[in-house]
């Protein structure tokens, strides 16, 4: 699912080459992906784009007349640009924004269509749709820290809870929790003052980098490869493969269709955690610690 810095990139490349520009029709190929009735989708034909706005990992065009266009990507989901004259490719197709010259496609690989758009009126409309979690730039340590330890949650499952943080998911999660050098598991009511400051300081470290990071790639022009998986990364998706900071095999907890990683030497001790499914299964010839897979 595209997270923060890959949504910061789309907003920006987008209010780059659309805001002033009139949205001339929007086409549904896929009826299903409107979720909105009022009001309705063709009343947002020849309004024109003011500009653009991020509510966690939901893209906003803010259109004349206090209308808004909200797009969420889900996981799948991402936009292309396509010539006006060019078909919109197979089954993947959702939907297609017309511009004068231009069209903005929105398509969404796999079966389970979860990509989603919106129209609404009015910035209460719009802030119904916010889950209300906090902007991490905008906030200082103690509102994290309140925020932070409201419920006692794992830190990987805080992270990642819309309600409680705006934009960060699965992935930059375990990105950020490498780099604070922090169990996933660890709860967030116990951890010490410490952890939670070096925990606040990954977060923004993190995500700064990888805007950064992802801006260079784009070179101006508008991201192409937008994935949760990068070479670049620490642990996330390199299950196996070194730690870049210890060389320890990177170890995985795996649960329903997420699956989060780690490194044992630099976040939990070299405790090889508990993995729901394979845990269970090996039983005593689960290995506890990592030294027992070196």
């Amino acid at each position: 699912m595209p997270e923060l810095p890959d949504i910061t990139v789309y907003v920006e490349r987008l209010e780059d080459r659309l805001a002033g520009r009139t949205l001339e029709r929007i086409r549904l190929l896929n009826p299903f992906v409107l979720r909105s009735v009022t009001p309705p989708i063709s009343s947002a034909a020849g309004k024109k784009i003011l500009r653009l706005r991020r509510i966690g990992k939901r893209i906003v065009f803010e259109l004349e007349g206090a209308l808004f266009l909200v797009l969420h990507l889900m996981i799948a989901g991402r936009l292309r640009w396509l010539a006006k004259d060019k078909k919109p490719p197979g089954r993947i197709a959702l939907a297609v924004f017309e511009f004068d010259g231009t069209s903005l496609l929105l398509t969404e690989a796999g079966t389970k269509r979860r990509a989603s758009i919106n129209l609404v009126e009015g910035e209460a409309a719009l802030a119904a749709i916010d889950p209300g979690g906090l902007e991490v730039f905008e906030v200082d340590l103690g509102q994290f820290k309140e925020r932070l330890k409201r419920d006692n949650h794992t830190v990987k499952r805080a992270l990642t809870d819309p309600h409680l943080f705006s934009g960060i998911g699965n992935a930059y999660s375990d990105e950020i929790l490498h780099r604070a050098k922090l169990s996933p598991l660890a709860f967030t009511k116990d951890l010490p003052e410490d952890d939670a400051r070096r925990l606040f300081h990954a977060i923004h470290a993190v995500i700064r980098e990888w805007t950064d990071r992802l801006r260079a790639q784009a070179r101006g022009e508008f991201p192409e490869k937008v994935t949760a998986f990068r070479e670049e990364m620490a642990v996330h998706g390199r299950y196996g493969k070194p730690c870049p900071v210890c060389g320890s095999p990177v170890q995985r907890i795996v649960y329903a269709e997420n699956e989060t990683n780690y490194c044992a030497r630099c976040q939990t001790g070299g405790k090889i955690l508990a993995d729901r499914a394979l845990s269970r299964l090996l039983k005593k010839s689960w290995p506890r610690n990592i030294d027992e897979l070196e």
